[in-house]
């Protein structure tokens, strides 16, 4: 069941600031996290996507913005790391976000379970639950919604091995998206500036998400010393 009519009354038109550091990055906090969460709320932002039960919970005791979480978890025998498998979905759940994004491309997960065999899954144990399907091309996108996600997201469009070297934010696939799928589309991965965000916004997405360029200070700082002539 796709539950795309609820998911505009959950999460409104406009920016998602992705407020996530990893643990070899300076911002690594939860405590930082809802902070930085908050700075994005009162910056404008509609919606937070965010990593991890712990980040979760201390960005919604900070903030009342509807969260999309997720949890990066390497395993072994899958390169699949978001959300891979019902365990990550579990964590997601008890933390309260409104929305979990998974990785839903055609990539087998962990223990060779498919991604139609997981949504079962998750359905069954949590049929309420809005869904997000994180693809890289069109015809994950296309399946995606075949599926069932509540939205589709262009996150690993040139993350994927076999859409690497894509000329980023790939507004192609978005606008190829919006004439033949009906969930909502979130434009994420490469919007680096203001313009390129407008681009991705009026090209066809419902709302877009926004990491790096916002909330990973170590990484803004480099591209102003790379443009500097020393």
């Amino acid at each position: 069941m796709n539950f795309s009519k609820g998911i505009k009354k959950i999460l409104k038109r406009g920016l998602i600031v992705s407020c996530q550091a990893l643990d070899d990055e300076p911002l690594y906090s939860s405590f930082i996290m809802s902070k930085m969460a908050l700075a994005a709320k009162n910056g404008g932002a509609i919606g937070i996507r965010a990593n991890t039960k712990n980040d979760i919970m201390a960005i919604k005791k900070e903030v009342s913005l509807p969260v999309i979480g997720i949890v990066k978890k390497d395993y072994d025998d899958s390169e699949i790391y978001i959300t891979p498998t019902m365990d990550e979905i579990d964590e997601l759940v008890v933390s309260g976000a409104e929305i979990i994004a998974l990785d839903a491309t055609n990539r087998l997960r962990p223990d060779g379970v498919n991604l139609s065999e997981f949504v079962k899954e998750i359905r069954a144990k949590y049929p309420y639950i809005y869904l997000m399907a994180d693809i890289s091309n069109f015809d994950e996108g296309i399946n995606a919604d075949r599926l069932g996600f509540d939205l589709v997201a262009t996150t690993l469009a040139g993350y994927t091995p076999y859409t690497q070297g894509r000329l980023l934010p790939d507004i192609d696939l978005l606008k190829k998206l919006k004439e033949s799928i009906k969930a909502p589309i979130i434009g994420e991965g490469g919007i680096s500036t203001p313009v390129k965000a407008a681009e991705v916004f009026t090209g066809g997405a419902y709302s877009i998400v926004v990491g790096g360029a916002i909330t990973r200070p170590q990484l803004i700082t480099k591209s102003f010393v790379d443009v500097l002539p020393v």
